[in-house]
């Protein structure tokens, strides 16, 4: 399959996604939808339960089932929805045309198997490579994400490579069978800062080389800042603002937003860095929400805060947001001054 020129590699339309817990449920993801197109850099950023790497893994079936459970909506890869797929037909998917870096690769990558195996598997599930042709082709990955003596690399296990090559080795992986769209979960987390430049600055290097679509997880803002082409705000398992990313860090509309860009320390002039926290805790899913789940930590919540979940309205020009290029808002004050609900057809 390919991506027809000016449309989205990735289209997600209202994706549920529930755990199901003895007889309790908690809903994770409500009614996320959004776009990437090719060669374009999704940022996306939420504190910790806010339904980022959820939603991603629901992306591709990789949450476990049970307890997870989809309820709703499409994921269209090329057109195809992959919700829709069978679970062997969606392995044929993943690694092949979406490649993904997990957050800790010392768990993510396999103790007992070689980093030149590792590499080597998906070019011999996907691309019917023979062993040999597969391990040359494992050479040229490594040294294009900057692994040195990379031949004789291949025959080290994981526990041999620092936290930063194990982090590129993985990239490696992720991009053996040239996806067309790379979902990176906080990639960086745990790696020192030297490292995270280096990673970051890598990521730049091969999307300008290879031309993919890129998501990236992140509670760094300034990283987001820095190479994100558009930024998508998660919170309560929902978007609540989307906008390119120097209109997001210019003009944030969401009380949300406003208040996560307060979080970055700062320095004023001599004094020393102010902190900003957000009171109070993120809400509890244990429903279907059927309000702002942001209202109780909101300065600005009002009745109807109380009574309804804000659905996504536009701000910036008319077609721009369904068009995954403007701005919009989920916010029952915003929506009073700029009516025009977001729709995915």
């Amino acid at each position: 399959m390919t991506v027809e020129a000016g449309q989205p590699v990735l289209d997600v339309r209202g994706l549920k996604a529930v755990f199901r817990l003895g007889s309790a449920e908690v809903h994770a993801v409500n009614g996320v939808s959004f776009h990437v197109r090719p060669g374009e850099l999704l940022g996306v950023v939420g504190e910790s339960g806010s339904g980022k790497s959820v939603t991603m893994l629901s992306l591709l079936g990789l949450l476990p089932s049970p307890p997870a459970e989809l309820r709703g909506g499409e994921v269209l890869l090329g057109g195809q929805d992959l919700l829709k797929l069978s679970p062997r037909a969606l392995a044929d998917i993943r690694g092949a045309r979406v490649g993904f870096v997990f957050q800790d690769p010392m768990t993510s990558l396999n103790p007992v198997l070689t980093v030149g195996d590792q590499i080597a598997e998906p070019l011999i599930r996907h691309k019917a490579m023979r062993r040999a042709a597969a391990l040359s082709r494992a050479v040229e990955l490594l040294e294009l994400v900057g692994i040195p003596d990379a031949r004789a690399r291949l025959k080290a296990y994981p526990h041999q490579f620092s936290g930063g090559m194990r982090q590129r080795v993985m990239i490696a992986i992720a991009l053996a069978c040239d996806p067309d769209l790379l979902i990176a979960d906080e990639p960086t987390t745990a790696l020192d800062v030297t490292v995270q430049a280096q990673i970051i600055e890598l990521i730049g290097e091969l999307r300008q080389k290879l031309g993919m679509a890129i998501i990236w997880i992140s509670h760094d803002l300034g990283v987001i800042a820095e190479i994100a082409d558009r930024v998508m705000v998660m919170y309560g398992g929902q978007v609540v603002e989307e906008a390119p990313v120097a209109e997001l860090f210019a003009n944030p509309r969401h009380p949300y937003t406003r208040a996560l860009l307060r979080t970055v320390p700062s320095l004023d002039g001599d004094r020393p860095a102010q902190l900003f926290t957000i009171e109070g805790q993120p809400p509890i899913l244990t429903a279907a929400p059927t309000a702002c789940p942001f209202r109780h930590r909101c300065t600005e919540a009002h009745d109807q805060c109380d009574c309804a979940n804000p659905v996504c309205c536009a701000v910036g020009a008319p077609g721009h947001a369904a068009a995954g290029t403007g701005h919009i808002v989920a916010c029952h004050r915003v929506a009073a001054d700029h009516p025009r609900e977001v729709t995915h057809a």
